[in-house]
């Protein structure tokens, strides 16, 4: 009985298993798959605690196969060859029973490491289920990754977390034996971030520490004893998103104090530096946008720059550009628009391309209209001419509106030239 609660009551069937329909649903991507025992290699890509070992858990027991397990924190390129050696001798070639290779962490792997893996997926001697928590285009090599099927899982929300308290209290048998009122859930949900298994260490921390009956948990106990118990930054996991949301915040705060004070406590806490350089690119432009293009350039350079040089000069490179992008001016207007254009396109589908914007590569395809009243913006006056370039049913909707500030109020006036009608604020 001395695991944490999340062990204890880890989920070991699809059916129990919480969240995630869009994968393991009645209608989900992978469950015909696991099911008929057809697994291909692929990468599990979410935030911590979602379920991304406990899924490659599940899939490794109902396909009944031999699954095996890395760790890319503590396994090196030895570790890689010795398990595939084993896999080999327990599965192989023209088998559908071939052994899983579960690594958590892969984007942890350097080029070698994942470049040991290539031939042992190529030749079918493992199937390679790999987790990780970074965007897979950035983390795993390209020729590793055009051998996998990446699948996203998505945040628990407020109804997932609640459930899964609901479901410690009620199955675990050392819950099972304490009266635990749940009164209050904010603080807890809080303080995970999203993460069950951060979520279900901190409900165990407080029911383990009350010696009264019943126990109620509240959002004043919650956060008195959860700051009795903070941990030190751990770049593995527990603090590693809050601190990152601090500096992003403070970045968008116009903050360039709050932002190198987070900063110097991911450095001190040995974050990986290029971790800390693309946040910095998605909030150049996410938080600054068309206010100050420059700082998605002078991010990118950061990227570039770190890379090479490496810690420990790498750390005034990044202080550089977070308080260049702290300092600058502030816009999420394109931010907003491809999130209000995406919206769009899932409530309306798939419009067909308006005739005159349609590529006429045949004769057939010119016949029949395509491409046929298209206005060449460059033979008119100033490069423009008015013309639709939404679909019929969407036509004159604006998903751009330019921010308050200098450089976009330029632009506010350049459209407002050029599309009176529409642009008429």
């Amino acid at each position: 009985m001395n695991k944490p609660l999340a062990e204890r009551i880890r989920p070991k069937t699809l059916e129990e298993y919480l969240s995630q329909d869009h994968l393991v649903g009645d209608q989900g991507s992978l469950t015909q798959q696991i099911k008929r025992g057809i697994i291909p290699s692929l990468i599990l890509w979410g935030p911590p605690g979602v379920g991304k070992t406990t899924l490659a858990n599940i899939i490794a027991t109902t396909s009944e196969r031999p699954f095996y397990t890395l760790s890319a924190i503590n396994s090196g390129v030895k570790d890689v060859r010795e398990v595939i050696e084993k896999a080999k001798k327990s599965g192989g070639l023209f088998t559908t029973k071939n052994p899983i290779l579960f690594i958590d962490e892969i984007h942890r792997f350097s080029k070698s490491q994942q470049d040991s893996l290539l031939g042992a997926v190529e030749k079918g001697w493992i199937t390679l289920i790999g987790a990780t928590t970074e965007n897979p285009s950035f983390e795993v090599i390209p020729a590793l990754l055009s051998r996998c099927q990446v699948y996203t899982l998505k945040a628990f929300g407020k109804t997932e977390l609640e459930a899964l308290l609901h479901r410690a209290m009620h199955e675990d048998e050392l819950l099972q034996s304490k009266n635990i009122v749940l009164s209050e859930t904010d603080a807890l949900l809080r303080l995970s971030g999203g993460d069950a298994r951060k979520l279900l260490n901190i409900f165990e921390l407080i029911v383990s520490s009350q010696d009264q009956d019943p126990i109620t948990i509240t959002n004043d106990l919650v956060t008195k004893l959860v700051q009795q118990n903070t941990v030190r930054y751990d770049k593995t996991g527990e603090q590693h998103y809050d601190i990152i949301s601090a500096f992003i915040k403070s970045i968008r705060g116009s903050d360039p104090n709050g932002a190198v004070y987070w900063l110097a406590r991911m450095i001190e806490g040995g974050e990986d530096l290029k971790f800390i350089a693309r946040r910095m690119i998605i909030a150049a432009s996410e938080d600054i946008g068309n206010a100050n293009p420059t700082a998605l350039v002078m991010a990118n350079t950061t990227f570039q720059s770190v890379t090479i040089i490496g810690y420990p000069e790498a750390r005034i490179i990044l202080s550089q550009c977070a308080v260049y992008l702290a300092t600058s001016a502030k816009s999420n207007a394109s931010y907003a628009a491809i999130n209000t254009a995406q919206q769009l396109v899932k409530q309306t589908g798939d419009l067909s391309v308006p005739l005159h914007l349609r590529n006429a590569p045949t004769k057939l395809m010119k016949e029949l209209g395509y491409g046929e009243d298209y206005k060449y913006a460059h033979n008119h006056d100033h490069n423009f001419v008015t013309q639709e370039f939404l679909p019929d049913e969407i036509k004159e909707t604006i998903l751009y509106d330019p921010g308050d500030n200098q450089r976009e109020q330029a632009l506010r006036i350049f459209l407002k030239s050029r599309w009176k009608d529409k642009y008429n604020y």
